[in-house]
């Protein structure tokens, strides 16, 4: 008995250290699982470039075991980046069936539960402004609103687009007055410079708005697209400050953009811009040749070149635009 005892004793003492080892290896095999989870995360979030991209990042998270719920947050920055509306009405389905699943300990962007609940009601109303639900898109565009407000401005732009393309509807934008070029010279029509073209883009800027310099390059390259397909392009500076268009002249020269189309001044009585409610600068509207406004708003905005290809189907957004990221 005592000889059994012995045996036993020393076959506890001999299998101790190698339990030990094979803790410590369990724990680093753990943490590293761990650290390759958060790095394919953190390289998920951080992705902006083009789609091949984004999905080469999506199956390394995958493949590393980030959660479906951290992966759908991923998915839902990305096309929210690219102001894909489309994409993002589309993903709704998904986030309320993770509704049920949801665990704010797992989350990677947000918070409190709040600001879930709150995307959901917003993919609800994009999902509602895609089939031109109006009444539809106002309540969950509200209801998103109450329960985040701090992400409003997520919100907003959308309110602002519906609102200005349904104040566009009736708008008729005279074509004839006479305008000062801001380089001096003859006074031109808006109707002069659309001449033989299918449509007229305006551009709406001031070189004291800081977006609206950043812009420029990427306007200069829109120009080049459209001018060859029919489509005659001019911008307007606010006419009612002379430092600000003196500012504009030596803009003007310093970056050379003349060539980007005609540079005229916005009179101070019967502004163009105020009859096309701009608020921000820059803005472009795309104006038919009777005067009809075709499109309003944000240059960014990707349906601005779906507007383009209703003037002439052969325009396409560039693949790379100056201010895309790499």
């Amino acid at each position: 008995m005592r000889l059994l005892t012995c045996f036993a004793v020393c076959a506890l003492c001999s299998v101790a250290p190698a339990v030990g080892q094979q803790a410590d290896a369990a724990a680093i095999a753990s943490e590293m699982q761990s650290a390759a989870r958060r790095d394919a995360l953190e390289t998920l979030m951080a992705e902006r470039g083009n789609e091949n991209a984004f999905q080469a990042a999506l199956k390394k998270a995958r493949d590393a075991g980030v959660t479906p719920q951290a992966i759908l947050e991923a998915r839902f920055l990305y096309r929210v980046d690219k102001g894909d509306d489309a994409a993002l009405a589309r993903l709704l389905p998904e986030f309320i069936q993770q509704q049920a699943a949801f665990k704010l300990e797992d989350s990677a962007i947000f918070s409190v539960t709040e600001d879930w609940l709150s995307v959901i009601e917003y993919l609800k109303a994009l999902s509602a402004l895609e089939a031109k639900q109006r009444d539809v898109f106002k309540k969950h565009i509200t209801e998103a609103f109450w329960l985040s407000p701090r992400q409003a401005g997520a919100f907003a732009p959308h309110i602002e687009r519906l609102r200005t393309a349904e104040a566009m509807r009736d708008v008729i934008v005279d074509l004839s007055p006479a305008l000062a070029p801001v380089m001096g010279g003859k006074e031109v029509s808006l109707k002069d410079i659309t001449g033989s073209k299918k449509a007229l883009l305006l551009h709406f800027w001031s070189p004291w708005v800081h977006e609206s310099e950043i812009f420029l390059p990427e306007f200069a390259s829109i120009a080049s697209q459209i001018q060859p397909h029919g489509i005659a392009v001019a911008s307007l500076v606010p006419g009612d400050v002379p430092d600000l268009i003196n500012e504009a002249r030596d803009a003007i020269r310093s970056k050379e953009l003349r060539p980007a189309g005609i540079w005229l001044i916005d009179p101070a009585s019967g502004t163009i811009a105020r009859q096309l409610r701009v608020r921000n600068l820059p803005t472009v509207a795309l104006i038919s040749c009777d005067g009809r406004v075709l499109f309003n708003g944000d240059p960014g905005d990707k349906s601005l070149w779906v507007s383009f290809a209703t003037i002439n189907p052969e325009i396409r957004r560039p693949t790379r635009m100056p201010d895309d990221q790499p």
